[in-house]
């Protein structure tokens, strides 16, 4: 019996075949699924993978706006805000309300948010729109704090996660944080990759690149933009849910600020604007940057480093990748991770071209 091949020739050397794929992705999710609890380290689920995956979500959210519809948003964390004081009060006032109804139901939230603050893109674009997404920015954590009612009366704003629970199963701990986070990333980005393969996705890009081309081929721009609003709030705001329940356990509207909507900027800049891949490559790069400085830092100078100090560098380094990739790179790390694939493979292909010569 024949048996198709892994990889496929292209004029570049070999690439994986669909099938390939489609196997290599079932083994990184498996690999995330079960490998963190054979290490079993509390402090990798909590520090480093339940952020990790948050942050890919909401660089999603961002990227289906600003990656595919080419519209320019800094109101991400403020969508987040509400998705996560929308999930609060639905678990906190409907007590029976299961966990995935709720996430739902404040994405749902969110997702009309966004819309209304969206409907300024029906008549402005560029700068002029980023001033009314920073509005929202501004004004919804102001909102928040100012009204006892959505923190269930607490006067400060601060809201903390009840017991999270899925029916019989307790996940009110890191590996149980872990896991529900994971289950919704891997569903949300599922939806969101076949909505963008299929005419929605290319009817925003089609609205990324020229309003009147794409209206000239029948597609409504305005139509178009909206939804885009609403989908990434939506995204954004069962973001914003897990980073309140998974993560932090406890947070206040000052928690969504401006600099949460610039990191989240940063993550599908310096991962790949228009990529999927690249809101986790994005991700994993913020994350584990200030990982990486504290053990160079420690392994350099020794002792406890001042953690001011740590951020600022941070800082000066994410200003200066941004420069670096809008310049040199606009497609971020997934253009050099798919030029090194190409690299390799093309090797791989001269190799075996040499082979067969001799």
């Amino acid at each position: 019996m024949a048996t198709v091949p892994f990889f496929r020739p292209t004029p570049l050397g070999l690439s994986l075949r669909p099938a390939a794929r489609n196997m290599l992705s079932a083994l990184v999710l498996a690999a995330a699924a079960l490998l963190p609890f054979v290490i079993g380290s509390d402090y990798l689920f909590s520090a480093i993978l339940v952020p990790f995956l948050i942050l890919s979500l909401a660089g999603l959210g961002l990227n289906v706006l600003t990656g595919y519809a080419g519209q320019l948003s800094l109101g991400s964390a403020a969508f987040m805000a509400v998705g996560a004081f929308a999930t609060y009060n639905l678990l906190v006032r409907l007590p029976d309300l299961p966990l995935p109804a709720a996430l739902l139901g404040g994405g749902l939230v969110s997702g009309l948010v966004g819309l209304g603050f969206g409907l300024p893109s029906l008549r402005i674009k560029g700068f002029y729109l980023i001033a009314s997404t920073l509005a929202a920015q501004f004004f919804i954590p102001w909102l928040l704090s100012q009204y006892s009612w959505f923190s269930n009366g607490n006067a400060s704003g601060v809201i903390t996660a009840p017991p999270l629970r899925l029916g019989p199963v307790d996940l009110d701990s890191p590996a149980g944080h872990y896991a529900a986070t994971l289950a919704v990333v891997v569903l949300i980005t599922w939806m969101a990759a076949n909505l963008l393969k299929g005419p929605t996705g290319r009817a925003w890009i089609a609205v990324r690149d020229l309003d009147a081309s794409a209206a000239a081929l029948g597609i409504a721009p305005g139509r178009a933009k909206l939804f885009a609003f609403a989908v990434s709030s939506f995204i954004l705001g069962i973001a914003g849910a897990l980073w309140a329940f998974t993560y932090l356990g406890t947070v206040e509207p000052a928690g969504f600020d401006l600099d949460r909507s610039f990191q989240i900027l940063f993550i599908i800049i310096i991962g790949g604007l228009g990529s999927i891949r690249g809101n986790f490559l994005g991700a994993a790069f913020i994350v584990l940057l200030p990982v990486a400085l504290s053990l160079a830092a420690s392994a350099i100078i020794g002792g406890n480093v001042d953690p001011a100090l740590l951020e600022n560098i941070q800082k000066l380094l994410f200003g200066a990748l941004i420069i670096f990739f809008l310049v040199t790179e606009p497609d971020g790390l997934t253009q050099l991770v798919d030029r090194a694939h190409r690299t390799r493979s093309s090797w791989i292909g001269l190799g075996k071209f040499r082979q067969q010569e001799r």
